[in-house]
Formats: structure tokens, C-alpha cells, sequence
């Protein structure tokens, strides 16, 4: 079976017009391959199941679940709520792309390794942006571990996460869920607040989503850390008690 790299070299050559013979020739491909590449698309190429671990669907549900990687789900899965989609393709397959800001090339790093984690063997994309990118990611499944995805956007619609979710969440790895949300929606500030003409400077943490439902499950992990979470404002909680900041301080670490 061909590489991934070589399924992306056949398309990327195609898109700068060069014709089917002499991507062949160019890539080593056969002429017979290439036009069923190009006639299925790109996404669906890269989705085919040999292309991947083996994943299946039982009586027990998908068994990507069963096999969770734990703290790189926990992660991403705070990263989907934050900033991420799920698009839906041709025949079954759907787009996980989560955007990320130019000025945090390291978080965007560990989101792209996350989803190498999660779904494994599937090719894992970039696509530049006005200052920021999106990291993408090609697979039937993964409405299986999203399945709070549906129409119409987040925050005007309910946010639930199933049984399983909650407890990789809440119990096994609530820090990598909060540091997903964080790196997402959340920023670290200083603080300056003035009493008697004396000037006190301190760290705050704020994480703002106009979901109340995104909002509930950030302030429902920080509660498992032991972490001081309350609303600011109607869309902002933050944290700002020293404890539960240095908490924070430890899990999070700074954006970079």
C-alpha cells in the first residue's frame, strides 16, 4: 500500500494541473491508481479503513473507545469544545479541525500529536490561515468520540458529554481536559486592582465560552483539581485564588 505522503503528493500535484499520466510517472504510481485517488477525493482516500489500525464497530461500540488513549482524548476532546468542528464529507468520512493561532506554534504542536494519539495511522494536516492554521484530521469516526457534534453552532445547542466522556474527563485525566479548554478559550493575566492608592498586582486565569453548558463542564473539572473556579461575567469564569492559580499555573504552563 502506498504512504500517506504519496496520497498527498498525487493531489497536490493534480491541484497545480499537472495531468494524470504524468503524476504517474512522477510519483511511481499507477496510472489505474491514481485515477481512482482522484475520483474518490482526498478525504476518502486518506479515511480508507487499511489506512488505519484496525477499528470496528460491536455490540460494545466503537473500539476506539475501548482503546482510548486517556490524557491525548482528555486534551483534544477540551480543544473540539473550544475550537473545534466536526465537517461531515463524502461517503461517511468527517473532518476533525481544530484552529490554531500562529502565536502558539507549541499548542498547536500538541494538538496535532493528540490526534495521532487518538486516531492513529490517519494523517494528520495543516491549513494556513490569516494568522492562525487549522489541524486536521480525516476518519469515519469521529462522530464515535465526538458525538456532542450536530447542527447549528455550540453555544446554541445543548453540550452534553456521554458516560465515558465524564469520566476521562472529570476522573482520569481532568488536567489534560482543562489544559484542552485552557489552550482553547482560556488565557493566563495579570491583575491590577488599587486600594489606597497602592497598586497590587496578581495572576488570574480566565476562560470564556458563550456555551453555559462548555462553561459548566470547565468549572466541573476544575472542582475535581481542586481548582477555584467562578464566573466573572455572563460568558467568563475565571480563577483567581493564589492556590488554585499555581494549580493551574503547574498543569497549563505558559502559551507558547
Amino acid at each position: 500500500m502506498h504512504s500517506d505522503d504519496k496520497v498527498l503528493e498525487v493531489f497536490r500535484l493534480r491541484s497545480e494541473g499537472v495531468i494524470q499520466r504524468e503524476i504517474a510517472a512522477q510519483t511511481g504510481v499507477s496510472l489505474v491508481q491514481v485515477r481512482k485517488w482522484l475520483y474518490a477525493g482526498e478525504e476518502a482516500v486518506l479515511a480508507t479503513p487499511m489506512r488505519a489500525t484496525q477499528i470496528a464497530h460491536g455490540a460494545e461500540g466503537c473500539s476506539l473507545i475501548r482503546e482510548m488513549p486517556v490524557r491525548a482524548y482528555s486534551y483534544l476532546l477540551g480543544q473540539y469544545l473550544g475550537d473545534g468542528c466536526l465537517i461531515e464529507m463524502r461517503r461517511d468520512v468527517y473532518k476533525l479541525s481544530i484552529t490554531t493561532c500562529d502565536d502558539y506554534p507549541a499548542i498547536r504542536a500538541e494538538v496535532a500529536q493528540a490526534m495521532r494519539d487518538v486516531m492513529p495511522g490517519r494523517s494528520v494536516l495543516f491549513a494556513a490561515k490569516q494568522g492562525c492554521a487549522d489541524v486536521y484530521c480525516y476518519s469515519k469516526h469521529w462522530p464515535c468520540l465526538f458525538p456532542q457534534h450536530g447542527r447549528g453552532r455550540k453555544h446554541e445547542r445543548p453540550i452534553q458529554l456521554e458516560t465515558w466522556q465524564r469520566a476521562i474527563a472529570f476522573e482520569e485525566a481532568p488536567d489534560d481536559f482543562v489544559r484542552g479548554l485552557i489552550h482553547s478559550d482560556g488565557c493566563r493575566a495579570m491583575n491590577r486592582v488599587t486600594r489606597r492608592g497602592k497598586e497590587y498586582r496578581y495572576t488570574r486565569y480566565f476562560f470564556s465560552n458563550r456555551s453555559p453548558d462548555i462553561r459548566r463542564l470547565f468549572l466541573d473539572a476544575c472542582g475535581a483539581l481542586g481548582v477555584d473556579a467562578r464566573h466573572n461575567n455572563d460568558h467568563s469564569v475565571s480563577v483567581a485564588k493564589r492556590y488554585s492559580v499555581a494549580v493551574l499555573d503547574e498543569i497549563v504552563g505558559p502559551k507558547s
